[in-house]
């Protein structure tokens, strides 16, 4: 049966083939969501499609796309408006390593599509159905990089920002209806993410890391009980949030330095 006909929630996810938003989905399935997947790999979102109808009853659409490629997008807006959406998660993205002078420039490109125009025109979508039913949920995946400028991942700390702000003011923008918004930032958590990217995680302190689990049982804790708008899981990256955006810029160029040799 077409999601679409389906009586049931329906969640669209981005980048649901991997990661994050593989885990999503899993849990939106759980928790009684039929599902729209997003990402390039059809394979692989298939094979989840069919995992989550075996394990919880779910009806699953597949949409294998780019959203680096405009056309693409288009596609996944017209999903958008042909049917009602319930939940939408912004979470398809990537990260690069080096410096600008050195790094692929269709890849920062890249990017600036996928996390910034594309989030931007499905979160337009599909808010402007939302509030005319008064109800609904936009989760955008930004990160705790979103506090801090680093050098060798310019893009990444600026596009993730952006996510943050966005749903910030968004959140604003849609206060007093059903519609709920929010900047999820984790910190370094579990997934393919950093290997696709070509980053050493052993770099990284084993206190630092989250599991991809905890990350998205906070944030749809926080979905179902309606704030708060940036959720950031853990304690240790709270107080590391807290002191960025409270600190002395020394401390912040210090900080960031580190973030960058990691």
């Amino acid at each position: 049966m077409p999601v679409a006909q389906s009586s049931r929630p329906v969640a669209l996810v981005t980048g649901a083939s991997a990661g994050l938003g593989r885990v999503f989905a899993q849990h939106l399935a759980k928790g009684g969501h039929d599902l729209v997947l997003v990402a390039r790999d059809r394979e692989r979102l298939s094979s989840l499609a069919l995992q989550l109808s075996a394990d919880h009853g779910t009806t699953c659409e597949v949409m294998a796309v780019d959203l680096s490629l405009p056309a693409e997008v288009d596609r996944v807006v017209a999903r958008i408006d042909a049917a009602p959406i319930d939940v939408l998660v912004n979470n398809a993205g990537f990260g690069t390593r080096g410096t600008l002078s050195r790094t692929s420039r269709a890849a920062q490109e890249a990017m600036l599509q996928v996390h910034v125009i594309a989030s931007h025109r499905l979160a337009q979508a599909a808010v402007t159905g939302m509030v005319a039913r008064d109800q609904g949920t936009i989760i955008n995946v930004a990160s705790i990089a979103s506090f801090v400028s680093s050098a060798g991942n310019v893009n990444y700390c600026a596009t993730k920002t952006y996510l943050r702000v966005y749903a910030e003011a968004l959140a604003k923008e849609v206060e007093g209806t059903g519609v709920y918004v929010q900047a999820l930032c984790p910190g370094f958590t579990h997934t393919e993410f950093h290997a696709r990217g070509g980053m050493d995680k052993s770099k990284i302190s084993s206190w630092l890391w989250l599991s991809a689990e905890r990350v998205i049982d906070d944030s749809l804790r926080a979905m179902r009980r309606r704030g708060p708008v940036v959720v950031i899981p853990g304690l240790r990256y709270r107080l590391i949030a807290f002191a960025l955006r409270h600190a002395p810029l020394g401390l912040l160029r210090g900080a960031s330095r580190r973030y960058s040799r990691r």
